[in-house]
């Protein structure tokens, strides 16, 4: 079997489609997965913090001074540009298809694709909120003061980004809406994923579609009969453009 041939098959066969997409979607874009950034050494506590701790909720508390420092140097690209697997997503839509991203990422790159329907698990980096008030800032509205932390010109309250940090929970009405695309999609496109963060990644025992495609440059285990692809993102859908 022709595993492109029949990928394109299927996607010809199909009007609603969902997309599942983790880090990998968008380390093609040279936005590299946070967990392969280095931890960040304190001498208060003499400790070495994973980029899991960095990025928790108790610590953005406890060192926004540091949290920030971590955050801004490894999670925010702002000249980051869409790569082949999101403008591929938008040209299906431009074809009529009925397109539903739901993503890991936090980048907000599938938007700047053009994809109209993006369900962000973790959030996004470009929505920011103050913890005071609420007034909510884009990132190139951000205030920084003298140890690089955003305030609020309102009230000098610290302006967090809208991104679900490790110990909060993730935003239930992003879910359901997630799990409602996924539950009615006639195939199932899981990339750049390796399935192992929940529960984002149990989402996609919600599918009961017709056809599941796994992209991903290392095994993942996903259900028998899935088509499943080892490969590069951007190889895999250049590939299927030629047929």
């Amino acid at each position: 079997m022709n595993k492109i041939n029949e990928f394109k098959k299927q996607l010809a066969n199909s009007q609603t489609i969902a997309f599942f997409g983790g880090a990998g979607v968008s380390t093609e874009s040279g936005i590299p997965d946070f967990r392969s950034a280095e931890g960040l050494y304190l001498r208060e506590g003499r400790r070495n913090y994973s980029a899991e701790e960095l990025i928790s909720y108790s610590f953005f508390k406890r060192y926004p001074k540091d949290f920030f420092e971590y955050y801004f140097k490894n999670l925010v690209f702002e000249n980051a540009e869409p790569n082949a697997g999101h403008l591929f997503l938008k040209e299906l839509e431009d074809a009529g298809k009925d397109v539903h991203v739901v993503t890991q990422n936090i980048d907000g790159l599938h938007q700047k694709a053009g994809s109209s329907q993006v369900y962000e698990l973790h959030g996004s980096v470009l929505r920011n909120y103050c913890t005071k008030c609420g007034q909510i800032y884009e990132l190139d509205e951000l205030n920084l003061d003298n140890e690089g932390i955003p305030r609020c010109p309102k009230d000098q309250g610290i302006v967090r980004p809208d991104v679900v940090l490790y110990q909060e929970s993730l935003d239930q009405n992003v879910v359901k809406s997630a799990v409602a695309a996924i539950q009615r999609a006639d195939i199932l496109i899981i990339a750049g994923t390796s399935l192992v963060v929940y529960p984002a990644a149990g989402l996609i025992h919600e599918f009961n579609g017709d056809h599941l495609v796994a992209i991903n440059k290392s095994p993942i285990s996903v259900p028998s009969g899935a088509l499943v692809f080892e490969d590069s993102i951007s190889k895999v859908l250049t590939e299927l453009d030629k047929y």
